[in-house]
């Protein structure tokens, strides 16, 4: 799941429509005007995010309501969390050395 996430965010206009769909529901339209993008090319990446299980779709009449789904992004955090841990422990072996150092003055 974390490489699906990855690949869908690494396009720049699909993460800039995460971005806007932080906010809210945004119909396609909506994030095509936004995005000053074409509306075609808007739906493109709306279904690769949709692939992606990072947005849902809400059918209303003739309109298409995207939605963000957060689980993907919760998954990815944890995922980050793990690098996390190890950059915290970096940083207090870092900060015990440079106590010692200034000791040592």
């Amino acid at each position: 799941m974390k490489q699906t996430t990855l690949n869908a965010l690494a396009e720049p206009n699909r993460l800039q429509m995460v971005e806007l769909l932080r906010e809210g529901p945004l119909t396609v339209n909506q994030i095509a005007e936004r995005l000053q993008i074409r509306q075609p090319q808007t739906s493109k990446h709306l279904k690769i995010l949709h692939e992606a299980g990072l947005v849902e779709v809400q059918a209303e009449a003739n309109r298409r309501i995207y939605k963000l789904r957060p689980e993907p992004l919760q998954e990815m955090d944890e995922w980050l969390d793990s690098f996390r841990s190890i950059w915290e422990k970096r940083l207090d072996q870092l900060e015990d050395y440079l106590e010692k150092l200034q000791k040592k003055r």
